[in-house]
């Protein structure tokens, strides 16, 4: 596991019961309590896993990444995301189809420090051309670390998943 790679990411990498069972971005396209988010926006996603880079680009104080989906199994085809290059984090995420077309795009905004070395936005905002007039926010008011097994991260385990509260 790197240094940048979450305990979450790499143990829905490693699975407990091999790849075919671990959850990845293609199961969770569902939506949020009837929001504009799915379930995919809100994970942190190990985006180099399933997506290739097609080019980076020097914006100032951010990276410009374009990004190809390597299979049709994840949620969006396409992405541009704005990094901040000091925090290392994205700002803003435009998620596309296939067709090209503009899905939904994603602003994460409001830095903030939640302790326990986690830095991360506490607002999580998105719009889509597909629901005009809409937008859904999410608000982190506290995150904490939690050690979690292996077979959390399993299909297997999603009826009990209320257990992890």
């Amino acid at each position: 596991m790197s240094k940048r790679q979450s305990s979450r990411e790499y143990h829905a990498q490693k699975g407990s019961g091999g790849l075919n069972n671990a959850i990845s971005s293609g199961c969770t396209l569902q939506s949020v309590v009837g929001g504009v988010f799915n379930n995919s926006d809100i994970l942190r996603l190990d985006y180099s896993t399933e997506y290739d880079a097609l080019s980076i680009s020097d914006e100032g104080a951010t990276y410009l990444l374009e990004l190809k989906a390597k299979s049709s199994t994840v949620a969006y085809d396409r992405l541009k995301m704005l990094v901040d290059k000091k925090a290392v984090v994205p700002t803003t995420i435009e998620c596309y189809a296939a067709s090209g077309m503009l899905i939904k795009t994603l602003y994460y905004t409001n830095s903030k420090d939640f302790g326990d070395g986690i830095v991360r936005p506490s607002i999580l905002e998105t719009d889509s051309p597909l629901y005009k007039g809409y937008k859904s926010v999410m608000v982190y008011a506290k995150i904490q670390k939690k050690e979690l097994a292996d077979e959390v991260f399993s299909l297997n385990y999603l009826s009990r998943v209320e257990e992890l509260r």
